[in-house]
C-alpha cells in the first residue's frame, strides 16, 4: 500500500512583531525625532512658545535678588520679557541674555554638570537667587561665585546678573 502524502495549502498567517521589537522601533523613532528637533538650533524651545502667539510667552518673569555684590548692585530686581519691562536696570539685555543662553533639552539656570573639574578660586561673596517663570517652566535658581564654574555660570547670565568682573588672578 502506498501513503499518498498530501501537501498542505494552507498559509501560515503572517507574524506580528514582537512587543519588545515593536518598543525597540518606537523608542528608535522617539530618539529620530528628538535628534531632529535638537538639530533645529538654540531656542526651540522658545520657537515653540513664538508659534503659540504673544500668550504663550507671557509667562517669562523673573525675579533676581542679589546680595553681597557691592558697589550698589544688592537689590530685588523683576524682569518681564516680551514685551521687556520690570525694575531690573537692563530688562532688553537681561532677556536677550537669557534667551541666548536657552537650549531644547537643557535648563539654563541649572547647575554644572555632575563630574565637572572647576578651578579653585574665589570671586568674592555675592549671592543671587533667580525665580519665577521662562520658556513656560518654573525657575527657582541660586548663584555665588565660590570657585571657576561657578563664577562662569554667574558671568554667562550678565546683564541679568551683575557684572562683578574677573576675579583677581593670584
Amino acid at each position: 500500500m502506498s501513503q499518498v502524502v498530501s501537501q498542505s495549502t494552507h498559509r501560515a498567517a503572517p507574524r506580528r512583531p514582537r512587543p519588545a521589537l515593536r518598543r525597540m522601533f518606537v523608542t528608535a523613532a522617539s530618539a529620530l525625532t528628538a535628534v531632529a528637533s535638537l538639530a533645529a538650533g538654540p531656542s526651540t524651545a522658545y520657537a515653540a512658545s513664538a508659534e503659540q502667539g504673544a500668550a504663550g510667552r507671557d509667562g517669562d518673569r523673573l525675579t533676581v535678588t542679589v546680595h553681597n555684590a557691592g558697589k550698589g548692585l544688592d537689590g530685588t530686581f523683576e524682569l518681564r520679557c516680551h514685551p521687556h519691562g520690570g525694575s531690573h536696570p537692563d530688562p532688553a539685555g537681561a532677556c536677550a541674555v537669557v534667551e541666548r543662553n536657552t537650549r531644547w533639552g537643557e535648563d539654563v539656570f541649572g547647575p554644572a554638570p555632575r563630574g565637572t573639574v572647576c578651578t579653585m578660586q574665589y570671586g568674592g561673596p555675592a549671592t543671587a537667587r533667580i525665580t519665577g517663570t521662562w520658556a513656560g517652566r518654573p525657575v527657582d535658581a541660586t548663584y555665588d561665585r565660590r570657585d571657576g564654574c561657578r563664577i562662569a555660570r554667574w558671568d554667562r547670565l550678565v546683564p541679568l546678573l551683575p557684572d562683578l568682573g574677573s576675579p583677581a588672578s593670584p
